[in-house]
């Protein structure tokens, strides 16, 4: 993955003004005040560095992450999985942008299993995610994806590894940011108010760790 953030995943400063834009709009409505919010895959840090707590975590294999993040934000250079650093039951919301479709299903279920301990009784897990259903053109343009899910997939690998799902939208935003189209908080919104989402690629799904009678 050398080079992989200079090449085919740039920064590019329209991401801060989606991020934020989701996070008042979509992600804030999952996170108490004092609460804890944890990004797997940070990146360049949009999400992370646009949520609001008491607490932001970013974890990322990528040891650039860390010039990226605001003031404030621990950072965690390892796998997604490796989350030893964190406390269990510590984190309300969690986020993994684009993250899925790098890993074998074998590292994917490590990292939901290394999750489920460290979310909080009421933690939410929100996954965006490229949906193979609408862009199976295009997916595999990028060269790192090596596993392919669709809306209908993923909630399933989600509940076999012991997750119950709370949400699904099988179009929630276009697959990339590679383009002209001019990006603001107000089009943000107007296009997540839209019935029918043109160009959209993206799902999201939001699960949480089932208990007690929901794994039997």
């Amino acid at each position: 993955m050398s080079g992989y953030h200079a090449t085919r995943f740039v920064h590019d400063p329209r991401r801060d003004v989606v991020w934020r834009a989701l996070w008042d709009l979509q992600f804030a409505r999952y996170v108490p005040p004092d609460g804890c919010v944890l990004e797997l895959g940070a990146g360049h840090g949009h999400f992370i560095n646009a949520a609001v707590a008491r607490r932001r975590i970013a974890v990322d294999v990528w040891p650039g992450m860390v010039e990226h993040l605001a003031p404030g934000v621990e950072a965690i250079v390892a796998r997604a999985h490796e989350l030893d650093a964190i406390e269990d039951g510590s984190v309300d919301f969690a986020l993994a942008s684009n993250l899925f479709e790098h890993m074998d299903k074998a590292e994917f279920a490590a990292t939901l299993a290394a999750l489920a301990a460290k979310l909080a009784p009421r933690g939410r897990l929100a996954i965006v995610q490229p949906n193979w259903r609408l862009v199976f053109r295009e997916y595999f343009d990028d060269y790192s994806h090596v596993a392919v899910w669709s809306d209908r997939s993923l909630p399933d690998f989600l509940a076999v590894n012991g997750w119950r799902i709370e949400r699904i939208e099988p179009r929630f935003l276009p697959l990339s940011m590679k383009s002209r189209i001019p990006v603001s908080r107000a089009l943000v919104r107007l296009y997540l108010l839209l019935p029918w989402r043109p160009l959209a690629g993206q799902m999201l799904v939001i699960a949480a760790p089932a208990r007690g009678s929901e794994r039997r």
